[in-house]
């Protein structure tokens, strides 16, 4: 039976030494059961993991942590002599149960052992619960696939079962069978747990989402749906402050406006009593004193009026979230229906694998799927021309650009703005800027070199050069485009591809994305190409 564990973290503030400042007085508490921790790309999210695993030390506050920890990490590092027990953890244990199935009775071998008589078969139990029953104890790790490599660190921590579980955004390179069986164990999971994640289907499971956002984190119960339910009241809700506030302000003013003609009649009239001398000096005297304190008074209280209905204009305006969703229009990326856009007959790879027939008519969407290794990035490479075709054909008579699963469609020492340039050369650079601002790039952001940008960033650069490049693209190739986004980096990519015209060819693993973006055709691609369905994926 595992203990539940808790995290506690309070007054927790973290800053790098050049004074970027991550988090600021953080209060927030964990418990039982499955949380999403979600947040922009650069929010926090690492960094506060690195906090709560002590890989890195609080400026102030305390973390707070009951029970054991353990990591899956989003880069895992292997080393090559190990076997898959070592990576389980049971490498001891087996050596000892040997020893005493042979005969031996030292002391340290039961101690060593641990009463764990059957650590072999819940070794292998778990393994086979994670589609891993082939593997055996025995085999080295190298060799085995990115995929099997993140499983079977899974399977390492659920023999562990520590009282917390943290996941550092662990389905980013895992097919689609590798993701239902980890959704799979996420959703049976009993403990504590901890996810970073982008992954909608894996945000579904979670009981509640804990969103980083400026330094704080807000709590949401329930899993990803009641997140964006709970996110479209507030802005209903603050939008809804906005326009009373606003309309209280220009009422303010109207009020304004119409005391200050009021007073300015008045003075009028004043003067005229003066120049017609209807009533005696020291009465008029009096009269003009008592009007300049009055309008004094006024002033100051149309001011301190007005001045409120700014600052809660101000504060309601604060709470919208700016959505900085990508808006573009792309009508030179159109392609008619009918027009033949790719023809792929017979060909192979370099290396003679059979790529197959694969034709697009019009403004088809392809979602390209399969198991990890089958060929989909060779494909894609073979289609955009970055290898050489081995056999048969492929004909793409229409202008096509590439986005690589590591972008590398930009060039790092030049600015955002001149590797847009560099793809759209007879463009002027007002054209090029008032292009970018459209994909978010304004102002300066646009002069940014490459090298500093986010991951997040990065990849909507690659894909405005891509998208505005002459002559515009009418064929669109993308390798895995949401595996180093955040939420939110998805939302501006899905925004973005909702203006492209053109065909679109998609090697993806996450059927969410897929779902959203107006897929016509999906394809599996493993040994050879054939036709399916996403509910089959």
């Amino acid at each position: 039976m595992r203990d539940n564990g808790s995290v506690i973290c309070e007054n927790l503030s973290f800053s790098w030494p050049d004074g970027t400042r991550v988090l600021h007085r953080l209060d927030w508490t964990a418990g039982a059961g499955r949380t999403g921790l979600i947040g922009l790309n650069g929010a926090g999210k690492s960094t506060l993991l690195k906090l709560l695993t002590r890989e890195l030390a609080p400026r102030e506050g305390t973390v707070r942590i009951t029970g054991e920890t353990g990591l899956l990490p989003q880069h895992i590092a292997t080393d090559p002599t190990e076997r898959v027990e070592d990576v389980l953890g049971v490498s001891r244990r087996r050596a000892a149960l040997r020893s005493i199935e042979r005969g031996h009775t030292d002391e340290e071998l039961f101690t060593a052992l641990a009463e764990d008589w059957d650590v072999e078969e819940r070794s292998l139990a778990v393994l086979d619960r994670l589609g891993l029953g082939g593997i055996g104890l025995d085999r080295p790790v190298v060799g085995i696939s990115g995929g099997e490599l993140v499983l079977l660190h899974l399977a390492a921590q659920l023999l562990r079962r520590p009282g917390v579980l943290l996941l550092d955004e662990p389905t980013n390179n895992l097919d689609r069978r590798a993701r239902n069986l980890f959704h799979d164990a996420v959703r049976n999971y009993e403990g504590t747990l901890i996810a970073i994640s982008h992954d909608r289907e894996l945000l579904r499971l979670v009981d509640r989402i804990s969103e980083l956002r400026d330094g704080a984190i807000t709590d949401y119960g329930g899993n990803l749906e009641h997140y964006e339910q709970a996110l479209e009241a507030e802005r209903e809700a603050a939008e809804r402050a906005v326009r009373s506030a606003d309309s209280e302000l220009r009422r303010q003013r109207r009020k304004s406006v119409e005391q200050q003609e009021k007073q300015a009649r008045s003075k009028r009239y004043g003067l005229r009593m003066r120049a017609e001398n209807r009533a005696p000096r020291i009465v008029l005297g009096e009269r003009k004193r008592t009007a300049q304190d009055s309008a004094g008074k006024q002033r100051v209280m149309r001011e301190g009026a007005l001045e409120d209905a700014r600052a809660r204009l101000e504060s309601a305006e604060e709470r919208v979230r700016d959505d900085e969703l990508v808006r573009i229009d792309l009508p030179a990326t159109a392609v008619p229906s009918g027009r033949r856009v790719l023809a792929v007959r017979g060909a192979r790879t370099p290396r003679g694998e059979l790529i197959g027939d694969l034709e697009l008519r019009g403004p088809e969407r392809i979602a390209l799927t399969g198991p990890n290794g089958a060929g989909k990035s060779t494909l894609l490479h073979t289609v955009a021309g970055r290898s050489a075709v081995g056999g048969g054909a492929v004909e793409a008579p229409v202008p096509l650009r590439y986005m690589p699963q590591h972008a590398d469609v930009l060039e790092e020492h030049l600015s955002v703005v001149e590797n847009a340039k560099r793809l759209a050369p007879g463009a002027g650079d007002n054209e090029v800027r008032a292009r970018l601002a459209r994909f978010l790039f304004k102002k300066d952001r646009a002069d940014r070199t490459v090298s500093t940008l986010s991951g997040g960033e990065r990849f909507r650069a690659g894909l405005a050069a891509l998208m505005l490049a002459e002559p515009a693209p009418q064929l669109l190739l993308l390798d895995e485009p949401t595996n180093d986004l955040d939420m939110h980096g998805v939302r501006q990519l899905v925004t973005a591809l909702s203006a492209f015209r053109g065909a679109l060819i998609v090697a993806s693993h996450d059927v969410a994305f897929l779902g959203e973006i107006g897929i016509t055709r999906w394809l599996w691609l493993d040994g050879e190409l054939t036709e399916t369905a996403p509910e089959r994926l």
